[in-house]
């Protein structure tokens, strides 16, 4: 039934299976080798593989490799330099103060942050504004991303302009410098976050109840009370200079002290350049040739911020500039009967026309109003206050002055700056 071969066939038999085997195999990884891309044992490999096809007499081509897929892998260019604007790196030139950083890592919710100015741990953000003698805008930390307020001031005069800060230091309701940075041309000053400021949160209000008043007036108070012990005169004492340091609006900062001036000897304050804004100068200011009390006039500024706050309107207005500063010289107001009678009395002794009979800081500080009246006074309705034409709302003020006209050389601001 069954043909048996002999051991000589049987042995060629299972030799060439032991050969189809290693022909398998050299076959496998020369497959494998190529696919690696191993040049060196693919040659070494593939000559093996042809001497044993040729041997057991198999003709056999290479298997096809299979395509792995093509990646392209960008160059990386790393931005090494993030220094500030007109400072070359390696130049020397950089202050203490700043050094060159990485990239900011901020969140996705911040991504525009690449379109900012990296000033040492700060990124600035949007087009500097300008205002007076120097620019501002806004800044982020660029770890904490806190926010802050940065005034560029030009490298040369940035001691000069930040010299009332340096004068009145530290103060709860004063805003303080965080931290100044320099480059070659510019000071880089930085502030704590500011909020609105007093004059847009009163036109918003259209007047305070006397019970807030009271409290913020009283910070106001102290700032300015500080700043004259100090021997610093703010001169352009008005709303816009106090803004809020906290989203619930209860807290004050007194800001922008580079336009305050600082007295060579703090007992003497008289001065003689009139500097100020049409709706809060003093008489004073308008008609002295031969100086007046700094701290006199700022007190003056004080009882047009305090009456402005509780009637909703300055005491002083007429769109003819002359008419107006006739008002100031004379002491031309009403009070309305809507505010308290401490209210009206510490408002008619800070707005008195004679410098020498106006209450001073101090004597304002332990007035009754402020010592006694501390209970909450809710305003009435806007209409029980009678509004005139001559009166001046506080959203609605503007006043132009001509260059040449008899007070135009009185103010050195231009008339879109004279709206508070």
């Amino acid at each position: 039934m069954f043909k048996f071969c002999s051991l000589d066939k049987a042995t060629n038999i299972s030799s060439l299976f032991i050969e189809i085997y290693q022909v398998f195999l050299s076959a496998v990884t020369w497959t494998l080798l190529k696919t690696r891309g191993d040049s060196k044992c693919l040659q070494i490999n593939q000559i093996t593989c042809d001497q044993h096809l040729s041997a057991a007499g198999v003709s056999m081509s290479p298997p096809r490799s299979r395509q792995r897929p093509s990646v392209e892998i960008p160059s990386i260019k790393r931005e090494l330099s993030y220094l500030p604007a007109n400072v070359s790196a390696g130049c020397g030139s950089l202050s203490p103060d700043i050094r060159p950083n990485c990239p900011p890592d901020f969140s996705a919710s911040t991504s525009t942050a690449s379109s900012g100015k990296r000033i040492a741990k700060y990124l600035l953000f949007g087009e500097p504004e300008q205002t007076g003698p120097f620019q501002q805008c806004t800044a982020f930390h660029v770890e904490t991303q806190e926010e802050f307020v940065c005034k560029i001031i030009p490298l040369n005069k940035y001691r000069e302009i930040l010299a009332p800060y340096w004068a009145v230091g530290y103060h709860p309701n004063i805003s303080n410098i965080e931290e100044i940075l320099l480059d070659s041309s510019s000071a880089y000053v930085i502030f704590q976050r500011q909020f609105e400021d007093l004059h847009s949160y009163i036109r918003r209000q259209r007047r305070l109840r006397e019970s807030e008043a009271n409290d913020l007036f009283s910070q106001i108070v102290s700032a300015v009370d500080h700043c004259h012990q100090s021997g610093v005169i703010i001169r352009d004492l008005k709303l816009r200079k106090f803004v809020f340091k906290d989203s619930g609006r209860t807290q004050l900062l007194l800001n922008g002290l580079e336009e305050a001036h600082v007295l060579n000897d703090p007992d003497d304050d008289q001065m003689t350049d009139k500097h100020g804004c049409p709706a809060y100068v003093s008489p004073e200011i308008l008609y002295s040739t031969h100086g007046y009390s700094g701290k006199a006039a700022d007190v003056w500024s004080l009882g047009v911020v305090l009456y402005t706050m509780l009637i909703g309107q300055y005491p002083f207005h007429d769109t003819d500039v002359g008419i107006l500063f006739k008002k100031i010289r004379h002491g031309y107001y009403s009070i309305p009967d809507s505010i308290s009678p401490r209210a009206k009395c510490l408002i008619k002794n800070i707005l008195r026309t004679k410098p020498s009979e106006r209450l001073s800081i101090a004597e304002i500080s332990t007035h009754p109003w402020f010592t006694n009246c501390r209970q909450k006074v809710t305003a009435p309705p806007r209409s029980d206050v009678t509004v005139t034409e001559q009166d001046q709302r506080v959203p609605e003020i503007r006043i132009d002055m001509d260059d040449g006209g008899l007070f135009g050389d009185l103010f050195h601001k231009s008339a879109t700056e004279l709206k508070d």
